[in-house]
């Protein structure tokens, strides 16, 4: 059997777009694409980017290269797009026949998972988890319904930031062979110590990973994210992703921070992020009002006040921003405070001092 059995029988039959740059690339002399033969203004064009006059390639050969070595896979395994959003989109539409299929998810994650199956028409399923937001393996395995056709798993979590062990993720592709496709996503897996399920790839078909250039490589203005799969999930995906997806300068942006130096900054910062975390989740578990700080192994803290909403205006009205995530099953009164520099650190844990105090 085939993983590709496990897609829709209507986007294996389609004939995909194909766009001008896919059936002929670059010439000397472009007239196959209706484009301009000038190109903008010196104002609008930046030559770093190339010229913008053109079409970008769907898959820039550069980049994907780039991603494949930085993430250990092949590049055919690569499948590059706007953010993981659009991967998890796509996920769903090749996978899901609407009113038929469903969507597995363990909440409190993520909010996309859940709004691409609604805009498909496929139905959600809630997997079960632990007092400690851990999933629970086993009753997944034996109560997944069989209409089920993706499982995701955000691994670290967003919004709770805990992990699911790579056991466990392979002990779900492997019972689920021939029934689902199981989707990693690890958009914060920089800040943890944990192992990618990319490692897992070649021995299970049915497994995919998503990674994203937003979070520790600091690009999230520029909308790069990938998806890492078999070959053939990726060439299917690629049949109903828009012709041009990836935007020049966005590409030029990823190409020179995912660079030897580019990695070196990167895990600088990350290490930075890292201790703030610690040292955030210790200062704030001391303070009245805090009734839990989640562990976190991402960017980020869940944490439970007393009373949040109150914290929240006043926070916001001090110039800080945080996100409230009481609308999540499980989370009520929780706040999720990303990790900045020091200095916002700082700023913040004075806030939350000044706020209990007054109260």
């Amino acid at each position: 059997m085939s993983v590709l059995d496990l897609a829709r029988a209507e986007i294996l039959a389609l004939k995909a777009y194909s766009s001008a740059r896919t059936e002929a690339g670059h010439a000397s002399i472009m007239l196959n694409a209706n484009e301009s033969p000038w190109p903008p203004s010196a104002t609008a064009q930046d030559m770093r980017y190339g010229p913008l006059n053109r079409y970008p390639d769907p898959q820039p050969r550069a980049l994907v290269e780039r991603l494949a070595e930085n993430y250990g896979v092949d590049t055919d395994q690569v499948l590059v797009g706007r953010g993981s959003d659009e991967a998890i989109d796509l996920l769903v539409r090749a996978f899901c026949r609407p009113g038929v299929d469903a969507v597995a998810i363990a909440p409190p994650t993520f909010g996309m998972y859940a709004v691409c199956a609604a805009v498909q028409g496929a139905a959600l399923v809630e997997l079960p988890s632990n007092a400690a937001f851990a999933l629970d393996a086993d009753a997944l395995i034996e109560t997944l319904p069989q209409s089920v056709k993706l499982v995701f798993l955000c691994s670290p979590n967003n919004p709770t930031g805990g992990c699911t062990p790579l056991a466990d993720i392979e002990r779900l592709a492997r019972a689920l062979r021939g029934r689902a496709l199981v989707i990693v996503d690890e958009a914060y897996i920089e800040f943890s110590t944990m192992p990618s399920a990319s490692a897992l790839l070649k021995k299970h078909e049915n497994l995919g990973v998503l990674r994203t250039l937003s979070k520790a490589w600091a690009l999230a203005g520029a909308r790069i994210g990938c998806l890492l799969a078999r070959s053939e999930i990726v060439a299917l995906l690629r049949r109903i992703m828009p012709p041009y997806p990836l935007p020049s300068p966005s590409v030029s942006a990823a190409l020179a921070e995912l660079t030897a130096d580019g990695h070196a900054l990167m895990q600088q910062r990350v290490a930075v992020i890292v201790a703030e975390r610690e040292r955030m989740s210790r200062e704030i578990e001391r303070l009245p009002g805090v009734l839990d700080v989640l562990p976190s192994r991402a960017n980020f803290l869940c944490v439970r006040f007393a009373d949040a909403h109150a914290l929240y205006r006043c926070l916001l009205g001090a110039g800080v921003i945080v996100r409230d995530v009481g609308r999540y099953p499980r989370l009520e009164g929780c706040l999720r405070i990303t990790i900045g520099t020091r200095e916002e650190n700082t700023r913040l844990l004075d806030l939350l001092i000044r706020q209990q105090v007054a109260a």
